[in-house]
């Protein structure tokens, strides 16, 4: 897989507009090992091998357990290894992410709204929003995830 545009370097501008929204997230009040894990999840949904590595090593470097990380696509039939917390935000991103299928049904809002605030839960839908974007730029302009890099690097 070759890189079509280093969107980076292209629109430096827009990328930093993102990291801003990114920079809000981290102090939003939601814990950061929750937010990387619904990340994980929608890249998971989407097919982000870029972001798939980047969150990964990430959920690694805070001691989140392989089997959690492994399980993660199936979280409902491993809901034990997941808090009431993380499988309200699991669920939520899931069907933000897949809104033209779901039309984000009421019985999901109020599911989410049970757990969350109304803060948390805009909160945890920007950075659902955020996610999708950056998957669909790395998708999009082929961006290859580290481990190929390093790979490809040391080959």
């Amino acid at each position: 897989m070759s890189m079509r545009i280093d969107y980076n370097k292209v629109a430096p501008a827009g990328i930093k507009a993102l990291g801003g929204v990114y920079g809000y997230l981290t102090q939003c009040g939601l814990p950061a090992t929750l937010i990387e894990l619904v990340y994980l999840r929608i890249s998971q949904i989407n097919g982000c091998a870029y972001c798939l590595d980047m969150h990964t090593r990430s959920l690694r470097k805070t001691g989140v357990a392989i089997e959690k990380l492994a399980l993660l696509q199936v979280w409902r039939e491993a809901e034990v290894l997941f808090d009431a917390e993380e499988r309200a935000a699991l669920a939520w991103a899931e069907t933000v992410t897949r809104v033209a299928e779901t039309a984000i049904a009421d019985e999901d809002y109020r599911a989410a709204r049970a757990t969350f605030s109304e803060k948390q839960l805009v909160d945890l839908t920007i950075a659902i929003g955020l996610m999708n974007t950056y998957n669909r730029m790395a998708i999009g302009f082929r961006n290859p995830p580290q481990a190929v890099r390093e790979h490809s690097a040391a080959a």
